[in-house]
């Protein structure tokens, strides 16, 4: 299980560790990879919070990586905990991209970025038990299931999000401010 970002409340690395009290009988390893920049009494607390629970076999922080492609390979499951909404966390298109369940938030756009139940499973923000149920239904994934998310997953990124997508998107809406019909009213 991998959480992507730096180490800052909002992220929701202690939801995810609240979860994973919840999957005992799952087999799983978990990295929190990103810099505490500075914040070292939150990186304190997360250790204790490993060692309180019993996770300190199981659950790792870990700095920066400077290869998130090679993380995102090796993980068999990526989670989007964030408390407050993101209008585009890229950690839920890079997981895609690279083929890997993802679990997330049901808010912000990580809904609109995800095929829910096919490249994703969402979950209630800020409920350690939905997210725990939502990793249980992706950690426990059969490998034909988990071929088809893949090639799902990285199709969903390649026409949504792609790069050419992307400048075509915005010449459009350039050319629709020019003729003036940004808000359908004429500009008024």
């Amino acid at each position: 299980i991998l959480l992507p970002g730096r180490l800052t409340r909002w992220k929701g690395q202690t939801l995810l560790l609240d979860a994973l009290q919840q999957l005992a009988d799952v087999d799983f390893c978990c990295a929190l990879v990103g810099s505490d920049q500075g914040r070292n009494a939150y990186r304190d607390e997360l250790e204790k919070i490993i060692a309180r629970t019993g996770l300190g076999d199981r659950a790792f922080i870990l700095d920066n990586c400077d290869d998130m492609p090679a993380a995102y390979m090796l993980a068999d499951v990526v989670v989007s905990a964030s408390s407050d909404p993101e209008g585009f966390g890229r950690v839920v298109s890079e997981a895609q991209a690279m083929g890997r369940p993802v679990v997330a938030a049901n808010h912000g756009g990580a809904p609109e970025q995800v095929l829910p139940e096919r490249t994703a499973f969402l979950f209630e923000p800020s409920n350690a038990t939905s997210l725990a149920q939502a990793l249980r239904r992706a950690l426990t994934l059969d490998a034909e299931a988990r071929e088809l998310l893949k090639q799902e997953a990285i199709a969903n990124v390649q026409q949504q999000f792609s790069k050419d997508r992307m400048c075509a998107q915005t010449l459009s809406l350039y050319r629709e401010v020019l003729r003036g019909n940004a808000y359908g009213d004429g500009g008024h």
